[in-house]
């Protein structure tokens, strides 16, 4: 018996699910590693004696401002979800935010961003939907999102200077936001025809039939949130939930002894924000902590002064969210193990919900 062939039985028998585990095993030591990696780069060369008496002069005035102002943000999260699934029957804003905070404690204690999955699953179960009939507000927080960040890089860009870098993320931030923005359009503009017309429609065969009765689908439920008067909303809560991340963390850099201003503060926000865009280690830890540095050191501030920074601000208004979202998950009826093991079936049901249309 070949070694594949024993990994197999011990994952089940089956080859796919021995692969996907594999694949899983892969992405999780790349991640872990990258955020080793970045935090060794963070504390090489650092000044012991001044990271200390950094941290003892921290001015313990502006944190609770900055907490509010940072929870604040969620609850505008949980507004702007509550608006998008109003169309779809509704929720609370208590329910998204609940389900926003399950999902963000999950992402901070599970590495690949596997609270997406979770906040899905909530709102999904506490609505009577299908997981894929929510996965429309979803896309659209995220189109919402990267349109408030292109439109921030290029404000902020206007008034202080910016590394190349991250203009260049920018503008292809703002071509793949300009292609979103057009499809999402031409499924709100397009006339909706009947279901079992489209059916008819359809080439013949499974997979194609199916995909074409997803789309139709997805079309009709975008078009049915974009043509709510509840997206307007929606689109300015984004706005205000980033306009309080930016508040709470420049308020932090005060307490640190770093003054520099409200817009450079919102550049180096924007820093970590893009660097922390894909899936990574539990919490960003790492990462966080490098694009931190990356952006102080821009703007002047010594590296000693930047890397103890990057993790003051990181356990400042980490540790709410990690209360808060302890508490929320808690009430959600989850447990670790148990979610654990539902996302493969979250996935295969997603995938079931497209076959059936």
């Amino acid at each position: 018996m070949s070694s594949q062939e024993s990994r197999s039985e011990r994952s089940g028998g089956d080859p796919v699910e021995a692969n996907k585990s594999r694949s899983h095993t892969i992405r999780l030591i790349i991640g872990y590693t990258l955020a080793a990696v970045c935090l060794v780069w963070v504390f090489h060369d650092l000044d012991w004696k001044k990271f200390v008496q950094n941290i003892a002069a921290i001015n313990w005035w502006w944190i609770p401002a900055a907490v509010i102002g940072d929870t604040v943000s969620y609850l505008c999260q949980g507004l702007r979800w509550h608006l998008l699934l109003n169309p779809q029957g509704g929720l609370s804003v208590m329910r998204t935010t609940k389900a926003i905070y399950s999902g963000m404690f999950l992402n901070e204690v599970l590495p690949l961003r596997v609270g997406e999955l979770a906040r899905g699953y909530l709102v999904s179960r506490w609505m009577g939907k299908p997981f894929a009939a929510i996965i429309p507000s979803m896309a659209l927080e995220r189109l919402m999102e990267g349109i408030w960040v292109a439109i921030s890089i290029g404000a902020v860009a206007l008034f202080v200077p910016l590394p190349k870098d991250l203009v260049k993320a920018g503008n292809i931030l703002g071509l793949v936001v300009l292609l979103a923005t057009g499809l999402f359009l031409f499924f709100v503009l397009r006339k909706k025809g009947p279901e079992k017309a489209a059916e008819k429609k359809a080439p013949r065969g499974k997979v194609i039939t199916a995909l074409s009765s997803f789309v139709h689908r997805l079309g009709n439920e975008l078009r049915a949130i974009g043509l709510s008067r509840e997206l307007y909303g929606a689109f300015m809560a984004t706005f205000l939930m980033y306009a309080c991340q930016v508040v709470a963390f420049w308020l932090v850099m005060e307490s640190y002894g770093i003054h520099l201003s409200i817009l450079s503060g919102a550049a180096i926000f924007l820093i970590i924000h893009l660097g922390t865009a894909l899936p990574n280690a539990p919490a960003n830890v790492g990462t966080y902590q490098f694009f931190c540095v990356i952006g102080l050191v821009f703007f002047g501030v010594d590296k000693t002064t930047a890397g103890g920074f990057s993790v003051v601000v990181f356990i400042i208004l980490t540790i709410p969210l990690w209360a808060l979202g302890a508490v929320a998950f808690g009430q959600s009826g989850l447990s670790l193990s148990s979610f654990r093991h539902k996302i493969p079936r979250l996935e295969e049901a997603e995938k079931q919900s497209e076959a059936k249309g």
